[in-house]
């Protein structure tokens, strides 16, 4: 046996309506001047105005900064930074999806550093602390509101990943009454994101730990149960929760045993043509099980084990199971039929190449002959 380490969130409050609490979350912590960070879909979807009401009843002032667009760029971050400081805001609350929570983490950092957002981009480069933060997901896929990561956008195809304990929040809240009205694409985007966190979490390389595999187990079976349920009865809070909180154990796993190959190359997927996270992890997820078979099919049939339908003996099985999922979930199910130019492979296979960081997890080493091979497999699509 080797060591290991496991960070995660301090607090973890879940329940319906827990958001609504957030005036009181703000007095545990000490906070009189708060920062709201969103994005203006859920602005007008009315889902801020009670989270801004309730902190408002405890706090002299609150300000809600809801210029977070998708895959955040630097320019998003330094203008909420800016608006944060001339509020002079002493804490900060995330609410949305994983842009919105990701901006809420990076300003709470640059708010007390002396360094500057490029400083920060990598492995534990975060230095000193950070204000008072509470994050709450409005999806149920990518777990920031658990994970110790952030990650922006840095030119026009180009992310970098900040990744630090310093970004967990004092406080994750799990509230499924606002994942209500969600539109069912997004839904099943984001399970299926937080699907494959839960699986590159138990097949990590070089940290796979007892804890992560826990709690990734636990993931997957609340998250491949609930899925369907879900996008069939979008209005069933039980089946919601679930999901949420599925998502939230995934992403407390990936923190601890980082993701790998489908992530890797389903970032340029989204740097080249903006698509939306998990819907590229979703497009590389059977290809990349495939091609890690080999030395993963112990822990895939593991993990098979866990689904709500018998999927035989084989690995095959479990990836074909996950292809039909996506199938009957609405989503493109090729690269090809995602409008993913089939002479752009090879650009986007050194691309990957550049996400060493999550590559070096993968169970099977990947070189850019072998993302090659991978992206003309999802571009051709199930077999």
């Amino acid at each position: 046996m080797t060591g290991y380490r496991f960070n995660t969130v301090p607090e973890l409050r879940v329940g319906l309506g827990a958001a609504a609490q957030i005036g009181e979350l703000c007095v545990q912590l000490g906070v009189r001047r708060l920062m709201v960070v969103t994005d203006p879909g859920l602005v007008d979807v009315g889902l801020v105005e009670p989270v801004r009401a309730g902190a408002a009843s405890q706090c002299e002032h609150v300000t809600v900064f809801s210029a977070v667009t998708a895959d955040p760029s630097e320019s998003v971050v330094l203008e909420a930074l800016s608006e944060l400081e001339a509020d002079r805001s002493d804490g900060v609350v995330g609410l949305g999806g994983g842009s919105s929570m990701d901006v809420a983490k990076a300003i709470a950092v640059l708010a007390t550093s002396k360094q500057k957002l490029p400083d920060l981009y990598g492995v534990d480069k975060v230095a000193g602390s950070r204000l008072p933060l509470i994050l709450i997901p409005t999806t149920a896929g990518t777990g920031s509101e658990v994970t110790p990561v952030a990650v922006i956008t840095t030119g026009k195809t180009t992310k970098a990943g900040i990744s630090s304990p310093v970004l967990l929040p004092d406080i994750a809240v799990i509230d499924a009454e606002l994942t209500l009205g969600l539109p069912s694409h997004v839904t099943a985007m984001t399970g299926i994101d937080a699907m494959v966190h839960a699986i590159e979490a138990y097949t990590s390389f070089i940290k796979k730990n007892p804890l992560s595999d826990m709690l990734a187990r636990q993931a997957l079976t609340l998250l491949t149960a609930n899925q369907r349920r879900v996008l069939s009865h979008p209005k069933d809070l039980r089946a919601r929760e679930a999901m949420l909180l599925g998502a939230a154990l995934a992403g407390q796993a990936f923190a601890n045993a980082p993701v790998a190959a489908v992530h890797a190359l389903a970032y340029p997927l989204g740097g080249h043509y903006h698509m939306p996270h998990g819907l590229s992890n979703a497009l590389m997820l059977p290809a990349v099980m495939r091609f890690n078979a080999a030395a993963a099919e112990a822990h895939y049939l593991e993990l098979a084990a866990l689904l709500p339908d018998d999927v035989g003996a084989d690995v095959e099985g479990f990836v074909s199971w996950f292809e039909l999922l996506i199938a009957d979930a609405g989503l493109p199910t090729s690269l090809s039929a995602a409008a993913v130019p089939k002479e752009d492979l090879p650009m986007l296979a050194a691309d990957a190449m550049q996400q060493q960081r999550l590559l070096v997890n993968n169970p099977v080493e990947v070189d850019e002959s072998a993302a090659l091979a991978l992206y003309s497999a999802a571009w051709e699509g199930t077999r």
